[in-house]
């Protein structure tokens, strides 16, 4: 499962939105352009977020979005799901299920866990909770180098 870039951006837009403040309507462009989001792509994923009732839509002069509820009530959980649908790891998570070995597969048990894992982290994670947190980008793996080993200090 990956979360794609319809999710990520929904999350960065919704999240520009609750930096502004309670029932502030912000234009798609600023939004688009603050956050370094294609106008176009962007205004596709605020008709789904408005769809699910987490934004309102303004028309008109003075128009754009605002958040429709409060930054603690919107989880994660429910951008992404808003966006991409349900998250399902694998297939045989899915509903309707495609897996033939659906009930008696020792695999589908694992990725069931995991994805509830997942699931759970993302709802209870709350743009309030993302607007405090600043996490450092973590390295990529393989450009970590072993460090050489440091010389003892001598005790004075």
């Amino acid at each position: 499962m990956q979360v794609t870039r319809a999710g990520e951006y929904g999350v960065l837009g919704l999240l520009h939105l609750a930096r502004r403040g309670a029932g502030q309507v912000v234009m798609i462009d600023e939004v688009s352009r603050e956050e370094r989001i294609p106008k176009s792509f962007l205004a596709k994923i605020f008709q789904s977020l408005a769809r699910a009732g987490l934004v309102r839509s303004n028309r008109g002069i003075g128009g754009g979005f605002a958040l429709a509820k409060e930054p603690a009530e919107i989880t994660t959980l429910d951008v992404i799901e808003a966006i991409e649908g349900p998250i399902a790891f694998q297939r045989c998570l899915e509903a309707p299920t495609e897996c033939p070995h659906t009930g008696g597969c020792p695999l589908c048990g694992l990725f069931e866990q995991a994805q509830t894992q997942v699931r759970d982290v993302f709802s209870r994670t709350t743009l309030a909770d993302l607007m405090k947190s600043r996490v450092p980008a973590a390295a990529p793996a393989t450009s970590l180098k072993p460090r050489a080993p440091t010389p003892a200090r001598a005790a004075v």
